[in-house]
């Protein structure tokens, strides 16, 4: 028996999704071994490769959330795409989409259609509010969903309009998150034989972001109102950002076995008593004084660097607020792959964000390139469905079959 070459090994994806929340999705299941073919609607395909960096238009983008899968571009609204479609639907065990709810419907693919042709299929619908709901129909990104579920309201200056940092973080987990339910329902599968569908959205996620947010204002009885607050949280202290003598850190230390540490780390062992500062309702109270102290204690030492340094020899939580370019050089995050240089064969060497998940039994991270569009149309059809070559070039003439050169 060949040795597997990861955790999904021999599992197949058939994925319909782009930009970034299912693609994210099939990029962790490609990571962890499983056949990922993507689906690219002719003549473009995924929006995602004009996303920057373009370089003799190969994106960066696209490369980073693309790897690992194999590619098939077609012309899904003839009788001929749906028959190619149908026909792969057959065959594997997992179908991801991210399309607007009802697409995937018109397209002549929805559960009740595919469930059909293959019961122990695992259909993952992603979507930005779901599947159902008042706002099902609309359209939404990202920053939509982080904005209905009140994570955005939270971001920003307490007197300031609300920010949002610049990443997709709703996308992403939304990703990880369909990912996770995947192998929930394959692991189902496995024990009953049944397949199902998932319904996974943006905005369901956005709302797991709120670690205190809900409870507190629900058991307050709507007398706390959880906002923004600028550079330090609302409801622990301290725990912030703090101005440095060259650069900010983080700073959390509102449990008491690290507010007293922090004060013995300042050589200020008595601030623990002080009656402005003795627990996290008085230390909230009296916020702008007790961060003039911590500031004031920071920027008096050599650097930031001893100040930190000070600070984890008595295990206060500390970090500096390191730049994209900082973090990607940092030895922790180099050494663990968190952030990794791949190797494409057009654009060369180039840094992407590393794997989480981590596996004994497969401690090395796959080897895995981004597809060119339609790059595997003909080894798709041939392998899997059984088409001759003619075949393939007969569909190729008709505009059915789409591809770039690589």
């Amino acid at each position: 028996m060949n040795q597997p070459k990861h955790v999904l090994d021999g599992y197949k994806v058939l994925d319909f999704s782009q930009i970034v929340a299912g693609p994210t999705c099939t990029l962790m299941l490609a990571e962890m071994g499983a056949e990922v073919i993507k689906v690219e609607l002719a003549p473009a395909g995924d929006g995602a490769r004009g996303g920057p960096v373009v370089i003799d238009g190969r994106s960066g983008y696209f490369v980073q959330h693309n790897r690992g899968k194999k590619d098939l571009c077609l012309d899904a609204k003839t009788p001929e795409g749906l028959t190619i479609l149908k026909g792969l639907v057959a065959k594997v065990d997992v179908l991801v989409e991210n399309y607007a709810p009802g697409v995937i419907g018109r397209l002549g693919l929805d559960y009740e259609v595919v469930s059909k042709l293959n019961p122990r299929l695992v259909m993952c619908s992603i979507s930005a509010f779901g599947q159902q709901g008042s706002l099902a129909q609309e359209p939404g990104f990202d920053w939509v969903g982080a904005a209905y579920s009140g994570i955005t309201s939270m971001g920003g200056a307490k007197d300031g309009p609300p920010l949002f940092p610049m990443v997709a973080m709703g996308d992403v987990s939304t990703g990880a998150h369909a990912m996770g339910a995947v192998c929930a329902a394959l692991l189902y599968r496995e024990r009953t034989g049944r397949g199902q569908h998932l319904d996974l959205s943006l905005l369901d996620t956005y709302a797991h972001y709120h670690e205190a947010s809900f409870q507190m204002h629900s058991l307050s009885k709507g007398t706390i109102h959880p906002t923004r607050s600028g550079a330090h949280s609302w409801y622990a202290c301290p725990a912030g950002v703090f101005k440095g003598r060259e650069r900010y850190l983080i700073l959390i230390a509102p449990l008491e076995q690290h507010w007293t540490k922090l004060c013995e780390a300042m050589g200020q062992p008595g601030l623990a008593r002080d009656p402005r500062f003795t627990d996290n309702a008085s230390r909230l109270h009296n916020l702008d004084e007790l961060v003039a102290i911590i500031e004031g204690w920071i920027c008096s030492q050599a650097s930031d660097e001893g100040a930190i340094a000070t600070l984890k020899e008595y295990h206060v939580p500390v970090a500096p607020i390191l730049s994209v370019s900082e973090a990607s050089q940092h030895p922790h995050l180099r050494q663990r792959g968190t952030v990794r240089t791949i190797h494409d064969r057009l654009l060369g060497d180039l840094d992407v964000p590393g794997f989480a998940l981590r596996f004994s039994a497969f401690p090395q991270p796959l080897d895995l390139q981004a597809p060119m569009l339609g790059e595997h149309n003909e080894e798709i059809l041939t392998q899997w469905l059984g088409y001759t070559t003619s075949e393939v070039r007969e569909l190729e003439r008709k505009g059915i079959l789409r591809s770039r050169p690589v």
